[in-house]
């Protein structure tokens, strides 16, 4: 009897012991915030994606890893404007902690659903944030609850180095949407770095990637090279119109890194990785503020020549011996 009830009691303190450590768990559970992060992007491309990747790693550096304390709740449209509001306006009803945008369209969509429910919107990726209606000035914007970083680039450093390497050039063509209206600023840039030049700009626009393959074919025999600025759209469907360069011995320059490893000559352009770092240190700092109105909006910290030499050859060009040593990137196929 008395190893029987020695036994009882043995198993009821391991009762208690199991108990307690479920009930501490539980506890420990309820006492952890998960912060919840909505990011929205426009579409699925190398350099957007890349974004999102250091946007994550970002975090992760300052404390909010996965799995742990922060949850990220990613969508996208893949260009289909008509889902970009519904998105954001998802982020607002599910009450996240803050919404991350990744290009204009939609940093646009997000501002307005987020306007008045106190959650902070974190862009990325966009080019001209005050002229897209996102902050009223970069510095000092006390009553918008957003902030973010830039990729905006200096186009004529761009026109300058198509000069070097193509010598002679009097028609440019550019391709861009005209709904997103950092392509409309880049384009606008374009025509008075080229007017400076003494360059004709030649336009082809388009409103969806299947689109960017006819009005490729638009520029053939009207123009002597053909540059893009970080128009979504176009470089979501940037292979069709590589392969039109190619054929027709026409050089192409894009105004993004990404974009010259899969084709283009050269560019003075971000890494977007390197983008998505920032803007992820930017966002952990909202959060512990715990609003964007006193976070200035900034530029991408480091802008970079790359090369692609392999691309050149195929379009018709040499990349002169100077250019290449003085890129920081160099591509060879």
């Amino acid at each position: 009897m008395r190893n029987k009830r020695l036994s009882t009691m043995v198993i009821g303190l391991c009762l208690v012991l199991v108990l307690s450590l479920v009930l501490g768990a539980l506890s420990g559970c309820a006492g952890s915030k998960v912060t919840k992060i909505g990011i929205s992007q426009i579409v699925t491309h190398p350099a957007l994606d890349a974004t999102r990747n250091g946007i994550i790693d970002g975090m992760a550096a300052e404390g909010y890893v996965v799995g742990e304390n922060v949850e990220f709740d990613y969508q996208t449209s893949e260009g289909d404007m008509t889902l970009v509001a519904s998105i954001a306006q998802k982020f607002v009803s599910d009450k996240v902690d803050a919404i991350v945008s990744i290009a204009t369209p939609d940093s646009q969509a997000s501002v307005k659903a987020a306007a008045g429910s106190g959650i902070p919107v974190v862009f990325s990726a966009v080019t001209d944030p005050v002229g897209a209606g996102l902050v009223g000035d970069w510095a000092s914007h006390a009553d918008e609850n957003v902030t973010g970083v830039s990729d905006m680039i200096v186009v004529s450093d761009d026109v300058d180095v198509i000069l070097q390497i193509v010598p002679g050039v009097k028609k440019l063509g550019t391709l861009y949407n005209a709904g997103e209206s950092n392509s409309v600023f880049l384009t606008e840039q374009l025509l008075a770095a080229a007017a400076a030049r003494g360059i004709e700009v030649v336009e082809a626009t388009v409103s969806t990637s299947a689109d960017v393959l006819t009005a490729a074919q638009s520029l053939v025999g009207k123009v002597d090279a053909i540059w893009v600025g970080t128009d979504n759209t176009v470089v979501s469907g940037l292979e069709a119109l590589i392969k039109i360069a190619e054929d027709n011995q026409i050089p192409f320059f894009p105004a993004d890194e990404p974009s010259i490893e899969r084709g283009g000559i050269a560019a003075y352009g971000f890494d977007y990785y390197d983008i998505g770092i920032q803007t992820g240190k930017m966002l952990a700092r909202v959060l512990k503020d715990g609003e964007a109105n006193g976070v200035a909006v900034e530029k991408g910290a480091v802008i970079s020549l790359s090369v692609n030499t392999a691309a050149a050859a195929r379009m018709g060009v040499t990349i002169p011996a100077g250019i290449v040593a003085s890129a920081a990137t160099v591509y060879d196929k």
